[in-house]
């Protein structure tokens, strides 16, 4: 079964756009995907098929019966319209043939989908093609009218080639006429790359864009090439879900790494471009958290949408947009830059507003991040300053990452009600398989709430991961004789990965309980050996100050306390001085173990834990160090 976006035909949709629609998700293979409708470059083709082994192919749908054509040549035909009035309108061969090569000209100008040398230097990497789809008429009938002129049968699929129902249907032939609607017919050698299709993606659709990197186009010879850095296109199930959450109130529930941060960043996105009138709110607890969405807010929506009409001369323009249309704020800078209060206010302020006599900002549109970490009174308050006729308010949280006590519910403290408006994202989309397993087995074996699990959509309960789309090295565990080795371990490891692995400073992150004890200065050290090791790095939880203006892709290893690491996520996370966990002096345990569940999911390809003392977390961590030395000695003693 196809993967279709959207995941349901509109109602609006004519018949035989609807059949076509069911036909195509049914029949074609699994990795396949299916846009109906979709907006490409101010053109709206009706349907854009992409495959692995196929390229890529635009559909034309037309509902025309034989009383419908009066006169036809390859440019131009002459219909009845539905009003009984004669018509001309474009030939449809010409219609899918110019949205196909609209496309094709948007996908030359980048680099990395067309061959840079040999005899098809320029030209795209995989076939794309282009067919019309009559749904009222059959072959009999292009018989019988001799229609076969100018209505190639190549090019063309007719009602009953896309019917189940017709005797004549068959899910060979269907397929087999999609492989050849194509202008130089050729089959891919090697079918295309995940990286490759989203790069498709990500031109033709820039409402999927994320925060790749964006280098103004150089010329090269006569095409225009793009530089496209780490582009990172949005799974398509999340593409979908942040297209179809509706209006009013929605409630997202997810695993770490499931992309609810993005989602959300994409629903301000589209509330933006929808209501341009609109004032809309982001909030979350953390500071650094809130500075890594402006920054991805800031390259969605300075992006336009279309990379290759850009006007490089002219400055900044949607510096409005983001700073008066679209506020992101951490939720305590928003009680004092916006409502002039102090958290203590709080009760005061409500029974203020409830007896109508406070003064305070309204919003369109408000969408909280990280929602389990914010308390009854702090929804309560957020919820009453929300436009009662729109009611657009999204909740995304996840109830394994709490570290804050907050007990509350949904519907007491916001007065709406969630039934029927929440999604439950179970898959993990940020970490390795191999990093999500790790994680999850401590979270089980140390947490009491894992036996709250969540098994059905409810609200409260903990989400367990159910999938994850990919591999990657085991989580590293060490143990070293001091903190003094331990960091020169980490370090070294830091130097290899970034020489063996390509993996830039930028993307590394080290993670600590405590900055300093009793016995030594846990920052010192990181900063020396880091130091002495020629590593560059930035302190971002140092102070407010440095929260707010760390800068995500700066080449520099990121330093950081798991707290304020929430919602942010890098290449390769070391969390040292494990042995600080649980930490003696916090009496709430349960919060140690979120926030080292929540410090592991930081990572998405490497993850390292290192430790030179003893605790509760270390001796389980020893235990899984044990059984992996033990199996790697028993399957070299059966290797040999």
């Amino acid at each position: 079964m196809a993967y279709t976006i959207p995941e349901t035909i509109r109602s609006s949709a004519t018949a035989g756009e609807r059949l076509l629609f069911r036909t195509l998700k049914t029949y074609l293979p699994d990795d396949y995907i299916v846009y109906y409708e979709p907006e490409i470059r101010g053109r709206r083709p009706d349907f854009v098929i992409i495959g692995p082994d196929l390229g890529l192919v635009v559909l034309e749908v037309k509902d025309y019966t034989l009383s419908t054509l009066l006169h036809l040549n390859n440019d131009e035909w002459t219909i009845v319209s539905s009003a009984g009035e004669q018509a001309t309108v474009k030939s449809p061969f010409k219609q899918a043939r110019d949205n196909a090569f609209h496309i094709v000209d948007a996908l030359k100008k980048d680099k990395n989908l067309v061959h840079l040398e040999g005899k098809y230097q320029f030209q795209l990497k995989f076939p794309y093609g282009y067919g019309v789809v009559f749904t009222r008429i059959s072959q009999k009938d292009l018989v019988k009218k001799q229609l076969y002129p100018v209505v190639d049968p190549n090019f063309c699929l007719l009602r009953d080639e896309i019917d189940p129902d017709k005797e004549t249907f068959s899910e060979e032939v269907l397929f087999e006429k999609i492989c050849n609607m194509f202008v130089v017919p050729y089959r891919l050698r090697t079918p295309l790359t995940k990286e490759e299709i989203d790069a498709i993606r990500y031109h033709l659709f820039p409402e999927v864009r994320i925060s790749a990197e964006f280098r103004p186009p150089m010329p090269y010879q006569d095409q225009v090439l793009l530089s496209l850095h780490d582009i990172k296109a949005m799974d398509l199930h999340q593409e979908n879900l942040a297209k179809q959450l509706g209006d009013k109130n929605r409630l997202i529930r997810g695993v770490a790494g499931s992309g609810k941060t993005l989602i959300l960043a994409s629903r301000a996105k589209l509330l933006a471009k929808q209501h341009p009138d609109w004032k809309i709110l982001i909030l979350c607890y953390n500071i650094s958290l809130a500075q890594g969405i402006r920054q991805m807010l800031h390259h969605m929506l300075h992006e336009p949408d279309s990379l290759f009409d850009f006007d490089f001369t002219k400055k900044d323009g949607m510096a409005k947009t983001v700073g008066d249309q679209i506020i992101v704020r951490n939720f305590h800078e928003w009680l004092k830059h916006d409502l002039k209060i102090l958290e203590q206010q709080i009760p005061y302020i409500l029974e203020k507003i409830d007896k109508k006599e406070a003064i305070l900002p309204m919003y369109d549109a408000i969408l909280v991040d990280e929602g389990q970490d914010f308390s009854s009174d702090w929804l309560a308050l957020i919820s009453k300053l929300l436009n009662p006729a729109t009611k657009s308010l999204l909740l995304v949280e996840d109830r394994a990452q709490t570290i804050y006590k907050r007990k509350r519910s949904y519907v007491q403290d916001t007065g709406l009600s969630f039934q029927g408006r929440s999604k439950v994202l179970t898959i993990n989309y940020r970490n390795t398989a191999q990093i999500v397993k790790f994680a999850w087995d401590f979270y089980r074996e140390h947490s009491v709430l894992s036996n709250k699990v969540a098994q059905r959509e409810f609200e409260g309960e903990i989400i367990a991961p159910q999938s994850t789309r990919r591999k990657g090295p085991e989580p590293a565990i060490v143990k070293a004789e001091n903190f003094g080795q331990e960091m020169q371990i980490v370090a070294k490891q830091m130097k290899r990965l970034r020489e063996e692995k390509n993996v830039p400073y930028s993307e590394m992150l080290i993670l600590y309980r405590v900055k300093r004890t009793h016995k030594q200065n846990i920052i010192d050290v990181i900063k020396r050996t880091l130091e002495k090791e020629q590593i560059p790095y930035y302190w971002l939880a140092e102070d407010e100050t440095t929260k707010r203006k760390f800068s995500r892709d700066e080449e520099t290893v990121k330093i950081s306390t798991i707290e304020s690491s929430k919602g942010l996520d890098f290449q390769a996370v070391f969390i040292v001085n494990v042995d600080n966990m649980p930490f003696a002096l916090e009496e709430d345990r349960e919060r140690e173990v979120s926030l080292l569940y929540i410090g592991m999911t930081r990572a998405k390809e490497y993850l390292c834990l290192s430790y030179s003392g003893e605790s509760e977390f270390t001796r389980y961590f020893e235990q899984v160090r044990t059984s992996r030395l033990q199996k790697k000695k028993e399957e070299k003693v059966n290797g040999s």
